[in-house]
């Protein structure tokens, strides 16, 4: 769940904000003039997102066909199966 909360009302409620955070998982979007200004998440969720962005920033950075030096080479293109098909209005399975 995501809360929204001004800055000024946040600075007197800190350290409820922080326990919320900390013990359910609440997320709370701290707001200046109605705008999302910052963010107060949980340790966890703060792991999660500076995985996701080392992880942008490494297959961002590698082109296709590339690898990057002390990891696993691509592996080598399997070819393509069609694993759908096209059944016509009232079709009936035998």
């Amino acid at each position: 769940m995501t809360r929204e909360i001004p800055v000024t009302q946040a600075r007197a409620e800190l350290a409820e904000l922080v326990n919320r955070v900390a013990y359910s998982g609440e997320r709370v979007v701290l707001t200046r003039h109605g705008r999302p200004l910052a963010a107060i998440v949980s340790a966890a969720d703060l792991e999660l997102l500076q995985a996701l962005s080392e992880q942008r920033v490494t297959l961002t950075s590698i082109g296709p066909g590339e690898h990057r030096p002390g990891s696993a080479a691509p592996a080598e293109e399997a070819p393509l199966r069609v694993v759908a098909e096209h059944r016509p209005t009232g079709f009936k399975h035998p």
